[in-house]
């Protein structure tokens, strides 16, 4: 199995550092005038100041707190958790003591191998053992200081588990549930989760796959019962029930919270402030007005990528893209990156995202996992032609949309599933048998047909190459082999599929009319380009030298998986891990 490096070369952009005495940078207020930074209101001068209320930024920000330093957080929305509030919540960290605690057979030798194979060059080793060495340590000291627990998602498969130090049982873990009740008040500024838990239930992200098969397997009914039994259970207790992402955030929010950690919501960043080339504070705008915020020690930026900046998309990643395909926050817009570029600090994977097949539907394009892997259906270009394993990682799916020909890319493809499969699965939130929403039709998202070539007509391939298609996969389906594109080779293939089908529980021929066709776009969880850090989270120049003061972790700095993806959680695992570190690193006790 290839794991994918990248087939074009990293851009790094550099801009000349804020430099000299003084730190002369002109900000805009908020009425348009230009002002020296240096004649701001001083807005609270602390030994830290924390852009962003994400899982980076609050961890970074608890950290910091507990090792006995001021802090602020400033956050741009009127909410906080970031991306991570609307996301699943899974977290990547090998080793760490809720894994070992379930007899996850894990060791940090398996885990070295294992990170080594899937990032290989792209990122420098220090970084790689510095995010393994500290992540355990992440897990126990956020559970020690805020109310979080955590799950192991049992099952969820390391995302090559045949390369060397692969687990197929998986590393994952997500927050058990948690009552939104703790944070009083507070709660009403959590940022919603993209995807509503059905009413009355509670629901992990471990729980997913079986619910979709809740109309078809035995388990899966008992999955969605003990479901309902849970949000059951804490509505007589008067309990406000969150799990996944919502958890995560609630969790970290009310830590600090008990550490008197203030989040200023509503503030966004306008530039970082300088002095003698170290960062020493950050300019924002708080209350219509710029003011200074002033940091003893450093600057920590937690404040996400750019999906939803349409300028840096265009500048940096390939084409077709869009902002309306992503699930990210909505305040991303890269504002963390372009202001520590702006003090020279170097970029690097711009080009790349946490990359998934979207499927663009009204007001809120929909990730899709489980629907493209599940028996029954399969993928096609715009030749009517498969090109991919649709089981493999989300990110390798898009990479391959893009990179099989660069000069005409597979975008968008085509989801085709039948009636069979529709009178089997949840699909999204729509239950077995039941029809899709009209909108999902009108918007072109989606496509019905009683025939091959009628739908072939609807979505514009040749109907030939699609009737030639469907019939290769359907004969290989019934085999359970796939010796085009090795559908099912794979343990993490089988996480999202049907068990009771044979001979291969990802495999199944589409034969029941009518048929569906739904577009394909390249969706992602967020961008995962940002500014080039070292294994202390510290920003650097293009140079290699360090910006004194400036940190940065998450989305807003490039990842440690490089252009890869290790597992599920490789995003919220290595930033909750750096803005620790960073937090560390800033007290001195690293």
């Amino acid at each position: 199995m290839a794991v994918r490096r990248t087939g074009a070369p990293t851009r790094r952009h550099v801009l000349g550092a804020a430099a000299g005495a003084g730190a002369a940078l002109a900000v805009g207020t908020a009425t348009g005038q230009s002002a020296d930074a240096a004649d701001l209101p001083v807005l609270g001068t602390y030994d830290v100041v924390v852009i962003g209320a994400g899982a980076a930024g609050m961890t970074a920000a608890l950290t910091a707190a507990k090792q006995g330093l001021s802090c602020v957080v400033v956050e741009k929305a009127a909410t906080f958790g970031g991306s991570a509030a609307r996301s699943g919540a899974g977290i990547w960290i090998p080793n760490n003591p809720v894994l070992l605690a379930a007899g996850v057979p894990d060791t940090p030798a398996k885990a070295s191998a294992y990170l080594a194979a899937v990032v290989g060059s792209d990122v420098p080793a220090s970084r790689q053992q510095a995010f393994l060495a500290h992540g355990p340590g992440m897990i126990a000291f956020v559970m020690a200081n805020s109310p979080l627990r955590f799950r192991w998602m049992e099952g969820y498969s390391d995302y090559y588990p045949e390369l060397p130090g692969g687990l197929p049982g998986g590393r994952s873990i997500e927050p058990d549930q948690l009552d939104g009740n703790l944070l009083g008040g507070e709660l009403a500024h959590l940022n919603p989760a993209y995807l509503a838990v059905p009413a009355g239930m509670v629901v992990f992200s471990a729980d997913y796959k079986w619910l979709a098969l809740a109309a078809v397997n035995v388990k899966g009914a008992a999955v969605a019962a003990e479901c309902l039994a849970r949000g059951t259970k804490a509505a007589l207790l008067g309990q406000k029930p969150l799990t996944m992402g919502q958890s995560l955030a609630a969790g970290l929010r009310k830590g600090l919270l008990d550490a008197q950690v203030p989040v200023w919501l509503n503030t966004p960043l306008t530039e970082l402030y300088t002095e003698n080339g170290a960062v020493t504070g950050a300019v924002v705008t708080r209350d219509g007005a710029a003011g200074l915020v002033r940091a003893r020690r450093a600057v920590a930026v937690g404040s996400g990528g750019f999906e939803h900046n349409a300028a840096m998309r265009a500048r940096y990643q390939r084409q077709p893209i869009g902002t309306e395909w992503t699930v990210g926050a909505k305040e991303n817009t890269g504002d963390g990156i372009r202001a520590g570029e702006r003090v020279g600090g170097a970029l690097d994977l711009m080009d790349d995202a946490w990359w998934g097949p979207a499927i663009p539907l009204p007001g809120q394009a929909y990730f899709c996992l489980a629907e493209r892997t599940l028996p029954g259906g399969l993928m096609v270009n715009a030749a009517g032609r498969r090109f991919v394993n649709e089981a493999a990682p989300y990110s390798d799916v898009v990479h391959t949309m893009y990179d099989r020909n660069p000069t005409d890319p597979d975008i968008p493809a085509w989801l085709i599933v039948d009636q069979n499969y529709r009178n089997r699965y949840l699909f999204r939130d729509v239950a077995p048998t039941l029809p899709f929403p009209d909108d999902w039709y009108g918007s072109r998202a989606a496509h019905k047909a009683w025939s091959w070539d009628a739908l072939a007509s609807a979505i514009g391939v040749p109907a030939g190459a699609l009737r030639s298609t469907v019939d290769r996969f359907n004969s290989q389906a019934l085999s359970g082999k796939d010796p085009d594109f090795h559908r099912g080779d794979s343990a993490y293939d089988h996480y999202y599929t049907d068990p009771i089908v044979l001979p291969d529980s990802c495999l199944a021929p589409l034969w029941l009319p009518p048929y569906y066709a739904f577009r394909i776009v390249p969706g992602d969880l967020g961008t995962k380009g940002g500014l080039v850090t070292d294994a202390r989270a510290r920003v650097l120049r293009a140079d290699g030298s360090v910006i004194r003061g400036l940190y940065a972790a998450g989305n807003a700095s490039a990842a440690v998986m490089g252009h890869s993806y290790a597992g599920a959680g490789s995003t919220i695992g290595p930033a909750m891990t750096f803005g620790y570190i960073a937090a560390l690193d800033i007290a001195g006790t690293l």
